[in-house]
């Protein structure tokens, strides 16, 4: 049997020295943690564990239970008190009233500190391997990965990721964009749980940032710095607007994302399965700022009201429809962008409304200050 016991304790030891080489597991930590599990286990045998201690030698993988008792005249609990006459036997230096520790190891406890050995490090295995995991993911929120379609589940979608799955929820995919198993897509990483089965990655195909980040995996002079993406207005699957800015005087930060014939930017909309993209030039001046991202729109003149973050635009008669888009959404992706109530006339409206209040002098200098019938356009517009 001591052979036995002498065979499992080795095996064990070299277990354990295996795991800290292998998955950088502290030794310690796992016979720590073995004792803890073999202190419990004593408490079946022994009633009570609370002056229990379990010691594993670190070199021979050796088991060892002592019992903490006090030296007593006469005993009255068998398990927390040793006799002086029996004390003076085993511990000749100590007197009645110490606390010592008496071997109370049972047979086939080797046996027994294998199983437990076994289940902690299993235990531990995984917990290690489901850190690492979460670590791994952890630091890919807020970015964008690639993942495999592996089926609906419900509304949701089940993505893998390589070593874990994550979800796709309703609320995070694009209307009208249906994905077959095993569709490579790219995905913005929103957050990422650690959960008792593993790290619970939470992906979408709607958010702004989805956008920006494919343009720095594309664009070298984004992603090294030299154009900046300043602002981004969405909406996911139809038309996004970009701002972009330029660090560097001799970049175009426009052409540049655009790309030679267009293939940059051609590259991110195939990824969002034909989704629009308008790059503009991001000013610092309001006025320039909003006539840029009314784009492909002409603009005769912006009148800012900065208190209000408010603007009245002017734009002629046949680009009205344009300015304001379909269902108003270039209108609204404008407001969204640059921060700002952009309220849209046409010219014949402005001069009608100067006509018909001839005694004020609301037009002056292609600039207007009036207020109009019409809805203003802002970041809080709903969908019509």
């Amino acid at each position: 049997m001591n052979n036995s016991n002498n065979n499992n304790n080795k095996e064990l030891m070299e277990a354990l020295n295996q795991l800290e080489k292998e998955k950088d597991i502290s030794k310690d930590i796992l016979l720590e943690a073995i004792e803890n599990s073999l202190v419990a286990a004593c408490k079946n045998h022994f009633g009570k564990a609370d002056n229990i201690r379990v010691n594993i030698n670190k070199e021979t993988g050796a088991v060892n239970v002592y019992a903490e008792r006090q030296i007593v005249e006469t005993v009255t609990d068998p398990i927390t008190q040793i006799s002086e006459v029996e004390a003076i036997l085993k511990f000749p230096k100590n007197n009645v009233g110490d606390i010592v520790h008496v071997e109370v190891t049972p047979k086939n406890f080797g046996r027994i500190a294998a199983q437990k050995a076994k289940q902690v490090v299993v235990q531990k295995i995984r917990e290690e391997e489901r850190k690492v995991l979460f670590n791994q993911y952890y630091n890919k929120e807020k970015d964008v990965v690639t993942g495999i379609v592996q089926r609906y589940v419900g509304d949701n979608i089940s993505i893998n990721l390589g070593k874990v799955d994550a979800v796709l929820t309703e609320n995070e995919q694009v209307k009208g964009e249906h994905f077959r198993p095993t569709d490579r897509v790219k995905l913005y990483v929103l957050e990422v749980k650690d959960t008792t089965k593993g790290p619970r990655i939470t992906v979408s195909r709607t958010h702004p940032e989805l956008v920006k980040r494919l343009f720095e995996s594309e664009v070298t002079e984004v992603r090294d710095g030299t154009v900046e993406i300043k602002s981004i207005a969405r909406e996911a699957g139809s038309r996004t607007k970009m701002a972009v800015s330029s660090n560097n005087p001799d970049v175009d930060p426009v052409g540049a994302c655009v790309g030679l014939n267009g293939a940059r930017v051609n590259a991110i909309v195939n990824e969002l399965r034909g989704e629009k993209i308008d790059i503009i030039n991001w000013s610092d001046d309001p006025a320039i700022l909003i006539e840029n991202a009314l784009s492909p729109a002409k603009v005769i003149s912006v009148h800012v009201e900065e208190g209000e973050k408010s603007a009245k635009v002017i734009v002629p008669d046949y680009q009205l429809s344009l300015a304001i888009g379909k269902e108003g959404q270039n209108a609204r992706l404008a407001a969204r962008l640059t921060g700002y109530k952009i309220d849209i006339k046409s010219e014949s409206q402005v001069v009608n409304y100067d006509y018909n209040t001839s005694n004020k002098d609301k037009y002056e200098d292609s600039e207007y200050n009036g207020k109009y019938e019409d809805d203003e356009y802002s970041d809080d517009y709903d969908n019509e």
